[in-house]
């Protein structure tokens, strides 16, 4: 083996162990992590770690941007997240008279900061921006370098910029099969508010 080679596999060990228990801090100041969580936050920026409400099986690959500095980032289970990963829950604050936007020393109007909802199971692809008030129903997938300023319904595939829906990833009768498999009589969603979505 050659020396480079063996150069870099140590170094990806050092990220390995550096990731895991910087990993560990984090999710311990989280306000919420569940089991299952991968982090990269050797290589990733995490703001507001205390308003971050992980559900189990959460994957957020490396060169992630999340900032929850006054609102939640709320991520429901089974969502697979790629690099470059931005969800920002914040504004600054744009029509304070005799004031710079940049200098921040003034209070922010109630809507400028608003809480971000990824329902669970999702697959969100490389290079994704959501911004603040967005949510993303249950079982969305969300394609490479979309960028989501409003909320996206349960099950559709969205992409562009801005983002706007593709197409679902199941008729209705395929969603109503699905969760019957998947989630309890409570948490399943109705032939009609699905049909109401399209």
């Amino acid at each position: 083996m050659k020396l480079s080679a063996i150069v870099l596999k140590a170094i990806s060990g050092v990220g390995f162990i550096m990731d895991s228990l910087w990993a560990y801090f984090i999710k311990k100041n989280m306000g919420q992590c569940g089991k299952n969580v991968m982090l990269k936050p050797n290589t990733s920026v995490f703001k507001g770690v205390e308003n971050f409400f992980f559900s189990n099986d959460i994957r957020i690959a490396r060169y992630a941007v999340i900032y929850a500095t006054e609102a939640k980032i709320v991520i429901g289970p089974r969502t697979g997240i790629a690099p470059y990963f931005k969800a920002i829950t914040g504004n600054h604050r744009f029509n304070k008279v005799g004031h710079y936007m940049f200098d921040g020393d003034y209070e922010k109007n109630s809507d400028d900061d608003k809480d971000i909802v990824l329902e669970g199971d999702h697959w969100i692809g490389i290079n994704v921006t959501i911004l603040s008030g967005v949510t993303v129903g249950r079982g969305a997938v969300i394609a490479a370098g979309a960028l989501l300023n409003k909320s996206v319904p349960p099950y559709a595939i969205v992409g562009g910029v801005p983002a706007k829906v593709l197409k679902y990833r199941f008729t209705v009768d395929e969603i109503l099969e699905h969760e019957r498999i998947l989630y309890s009589k409570e948490k399943r969603f109705t032939r009609e508010y699905l049909e109401s979505l399209r």
